[in-house]
């Protein structure tokens, strides 16, 4: 539970907090719009759905403050909405009603096997180079999620990506992320927040004195009420059938690994680890990630999880659960204000989100590169994050990879129960 007495007990202070609080959220801000853009394609009301998103991501942040006491923001995750609508209800042709169902019952079997701890057992159970090797292979996915966001790399039909065009666009994301750079090497506290600010200002003029015809920042309304139609709106009978326990299973192991890895990557690469070595608080925190689950079927959403973008919040200094309530507090506004967001344009959040990757890849160092049948696991857990775009993926295969050299080479003894189970719920992963 957050107390005041964390934050002297963590070396740090309210400021410092709520500062990191607000570096996490403006990171994690673009959900607001992102999901219901891709949830809205179901037939499911625009503004409903970003209701929803708010109210998922206020209240699955809030808790994560208060009961986790752990920085890490939680909100609808990418990936998660992707598969609920390309897959879920236009490919298996559910109904979203439906659909939001089979959310809320992954979340049921999600928080028993929190309440139970068989998770926690699990986070243990991730031998450390795998967790090194998911820290940093997680920093690379972020750095390119930044690119991608600037455009700096963008898809080649040769190549698969190459370097975009050097456009007004790009030479103001390199020019903030150099700010950026330069404000964190002469340690002005804020920097990372500072560099999404200047970041924004620079790209104004874009648009409307050069750089194009369009505005890269241009504001709509400015009040948006509301729209709570969905809340409720979910089919609990029709989603309990057997026949959709496919589904309800594809969303629960693909919530498992990304939430696991999620916390295990922040844990390790920003030392938010408990006496024991083990991520800090990992039991509450597993607990929050699948309530956030429960509460976004019976709010109109995809699961919530939590997000790797915290580690923006987390290098600027949060290291209590007073960093996840701030950000939370800063979604609710966007119940009216949404449109607001249209200010912080994507190359103002990229600097940050390149340089996180920087910071996750400090644990590489810690892998022992001369024992092959752990490196090899590691690396391959490492690279596959970015390259197949999916945590999941790399997660799962470092796994797999593991398990199967330790056969080889006659280390079947170190493979803990847990451990087991981790590689037979990846190999379901695979499956469904």
């Amino acid at each position: 539970m957050f107390s005041l007495s964390s934050l002297e007990k963590n070396n740090t202070s309210v400021s410092t907090e709520i500062l990191a609080g607000v570096s996490s959220f403006l990171a994690t801000a673009y959900i607001i719009v992102v999901n219901p853009s891709i949830l809205s394609q179901t037939g499911m009301p625009f503004s409903a759905v970003l209701t929803a998103t708010v109210l998922v991501s206020f209240f699955s942040s809030m808790m994560m403050g208060l009961y986790a006491n752990n920085p890490i923001l939680v909100a609808p995750g990418m990936g998660l909405n992707a598969f609920f609508t390309f897959s879920a209800v236009l490919t298996d042709k559910l109904s979203w009603q439906v659909a939001l169902g089979t959310v809320f019952w992954s979340g049921i079997f999600f928080l028993l096997l929190s309440i139970f701890n068989i998770r926690s057992y699990i986070v243990k159970a991730i031998p450390k180079p795998l967790r090194y090797a998911i820290a940093s292979g997680i920093g690379l996915f972020i750095t390119l999620i930044g690119f991608s966001n600037a455009k700096f790399i963008v898809p080649s039909p040769a190549t698969m990506v190459t370097l975009g065009n050097l456009n007004a666009a790009t030479l103001t994301f390199i020019a903030g992320l150099l700010i950026t750079v330069f404000l964190l090497i002469r340690n002005i506290k804020g920097g990372i927040l500072i560099g999404i600010i200047v970041t924004s200002l620079l790209a104004w003029p874009i648009g409307r004195w050069w750089g194009g015809t369009e505005p890269l920042v241009e504001f709509g309304n400015l009040i948006a009420m509301p729209d709570f139609s969905l809340i409720f709106q979910l089919d609990l009978v029709n989603s309990l059938k057997w026949s959709l326990a496919p589904i309800i299973l594809a969303f629960v192991f693909t919530d498992m690994f990304d939430s696991l890895s999620t916390f295990v990557g922040l844990a390790e690469a920003s030392n938010l680890l408990d006496e024991n070595g083990e991520p800090k608080n990992i039991r509450k925190s597993l607990i929050v990630d699948a309530f956030s689950t429960t509460i976004a079927g019976l709010a109109g959403s995809s699961p919530g999880t939590a997000y790797i973008e915290s580690a923006v919040g987390i290098e600027q200094g949060g290291k209590t659960g007073l960093t996840a309530i701030a950000g939370a507090v800063l979604f609710l506004p966007f119940l009216f204000l949404s449109p607001l967001l249209s200010a912080i344009p994507a190359i103002a959040t990229a600097p940050a989100l390149v340089l996180v990757g920087v910071f996750m890849m400090k644990p590489v160092v810690k892998i022992d590169w001369n024992q092959l049948h752990e490196a090899f696991p590691a690396f391959l857990a490492m690279v596959l994050i970015p390259f197949t775009y999916s945590i999941t993926q790399g997660i799962i295969w470092g796994f797999l990879s593991w398990t199967t050299l330790h056969i080889l080479t006659g280390r079947v003894r170190k493979i803990s129960l847990a451990l087991w189970i981790i590689d037979a719920f990846a190999v379901l992963a695979l499956i469904f």
